[in-house]
């Protein structure tokens, strides 16, 4: 089983992405756990929020671990929910970097904030583009401050759908390369 994250600020693509390469290479994708709180609870999170919505996403992310797909696709994982609790709330529980670092991942791919347009969705909070420039910044110091493999993928959106569709290709082997488009 290959275990490939897509990280970045809000607005980049990640959940597009996730569905792009799931429709190209087969696989399972976990999405967004906060998204489901937020819609559940029907308000804005607050620092007590925190725990819950992580336990959250890493029940979502080990249960479809226990399927063992040949490919996991995480539109999110821990980092995100450490960088916005620091973020919004100047505070993060400590557990969640440990559990973060004690869990594998084959391949991050680090969605940059130019290039294509904020879109509201009346979760997103951050239409600044130098705020979400910020975030990535402290998604990149993160990967590379804890020896995480990534990559970078820019761009518009074809750009970022072509690069992620040959990381994949190449993360799975020779047996699943990327021929490029209407391939």
């Amino acid at each position: 089983m290959k275990v490939l994250v897509l990280t970045g600020p809000e607005s980049s693509g990640k959940s597009w992405l996730a569905a792009q390469i799931q429709a190209r290479f087969g696989g399972v994708v976990v999405g967004e756990y906060v998204r489901h709180f937020i819609d559940e609870q029907r308000r804005d999170t607050c620092y007590a929020d925190i725990a819950e919505i992580a336990r959250g996403q890493l029940a979502w992310e080990d249960a479809a671990r226990a399927v063992r797909p040949p490919l996991l696709i995480l539109d999110t994982h821990l980092l995100s929910n450490m960088l916005w609790s620091r973020c919004l709330f100047g505070d993060c529980p400590q557990w969640l970097e440990a559990e973060l670092l004690a869990r594998h991942y084959d391949q991050h791919l680090l969605l940059d904030p130019a290039g294509v347009p904020w879109v509201e969705d009346g979760q997103r909070c951050q239409p600044q583009l130098a705020e979400r420039q910020a975030f990535h910044q402290a998604c990149r110091d993160w990967l590379q401050g804890n020896g995480q493999r990534f990559c970078e993928l820019s761009g518009d959106w074809d750009e970022r759908r072509q690069e992620a569709l040959k990381q994949v290709a190449t993360l799975l082997g020779s047996a699943n390369q990327y021929a490029g488009p209407g391939h």
